[in-house]
């Protein structure tokens, strides 16, 4: 983790991408999920904050009916609901932060996840379409979600926040590397 922690001193200072987007590199005893990994861009935290506080706030809204019943316990269900939302919030930019993609020789790696880390291989004889979703505030930051289809019915690959123009050469190299891969096949 010193390394992360070391490419989040990096972020902080925007040494890596003009848009906040940066690389993190394992040493080369670092296993088999050795290799340059390129982490979202820091803007995504803006998206995420917006969809949890609305949401805080859509369920809180939903629980005041309860005050009707002039319990103590319907004004601590209302509190329950801000305070945990207000938590999701508080570990939203380091959830951001650990959103990561690395390109290896046979696919693409993906790993989300603080507490439950979730490591996804797409290889790239399996993508059949990358598609670039750009939502109103995604796109009013000048960032794109890259969503992955591949065989498999349930693969939900998506990868947040990467900076419109990255995504769009993402987006041609990986097309060219699933081409060349299912030629091979």
């Amino acid at each position: 983790m010193d390394r992360l922690d070391s490419a989040y001193d990096d972020i902080a200072r925007g040494d890596d991408h003009p848009d906040g987007a940066h690389a993190v590199s394992d040493g080369p005893d670092a296993g088999p999920t050795a290799g340059v990994w390129t982490g979202v861009s820091p803007k995504y935290v803006w998206p995420e904050l917006i969809g949890w506080v609305v949401t805080g706030l859509i369920v809180a809204a939903a629980t005041t009916p309860l005050w009707l019943l002039d319990r103590w316990w319907a004004y601590g269900i209302t509190a329950a609901v801000v305070v945990i939302f207000a938590l999701v919030a508080a570990f939203t930019p380091r959830r951001v932060r650990a959103i990561r993609y690395q390109l290896r020789d046979d696919d693409l790696l993906l790993r989300k996840g603080v507490m439950f880390v979730r490591f996804v291989a797409v290889p790239y004889g399996r993508m059949q379409l990358i598609d670039i979703n750009r939502g109103p505030v995604v796109r009013a930051l000048g960032l794109s979600d890259l969503k992955f289809v591949t065989a498999a019915a349930a693969s939900g690959v998506t990868i947040p926040g990467v900076p419109a123009d990255d995504a769009d050469a993402l987006r041609d190299r990986l097309v060219g590397l699933a081409e060349s891969r299912r030629a091979g096949l």
